[in-house]
């Protein structure tokens, strides 16, 4: 089962500011590249087709907190982390590091939705195809929606 995930990232210059450090919004882009790169490492991605309808995960909340800047050309590692598994939602940890810096940390909750064009969204019990890969930092102890 899988739990941890890591990627890299390079700083390109549309990712930095007038400080010419890397703005604080790509922060955000970055956890969502870096959950793609894991649902893709599961064999399935954040929009996919199951039982007749489009699977998708809207997110619930996301957070960053920044600890130190990032620049031009550097290349940082994403550690993700699944650190809840509900019945219906998943909650990331994401570490930003370069080196042994540490650059950011960050939190992102979604729920699984059928997103079907023409309905109401509608949140649903993770899929097994989806949820028996996935462990979380408690071992799935935690099972609330």
């Amino acid at each position: 089962m899988h739990s941890e995930f890591h990627t890299t990232r390079r700083v390109v210059f549309s990712d930095t500011d007038m400080a010419g450090i890397v703005h604080f919004s790509r922060f955000f882009v970055f956890m969502e590249a870096a959950e793609h790169a894991f649902l893709r490492a599961l064999g399935t991605s954040v929009s996919t087709e199951w039982e007749g309808n489009k699977i998708g995960w809207p997110r619930l909340e996301a957070t960053c907190t920044y600890l130190s800047p990032a620049v031009f050309e550097d290349v940082l590692d994403i550690h993700l982390k699944v650190i809840r598994k509900g019945t219906k939602s998943l909650t990331y940890r994401f570490d930003f590091f370069r080196g042994e810096t540490a650059i950011a940390r960050g939190e992102l909750s979604t729920v699984c939705c059928i997103c079907n064009p023409g309905e109401k969204i509608r949140s649903i019990p993770i899929p097994n195809f989806i949820a028996d890969q996935i462990a979380d930092e408690a071992d799935g102890a935690d099972r609330r929606g």
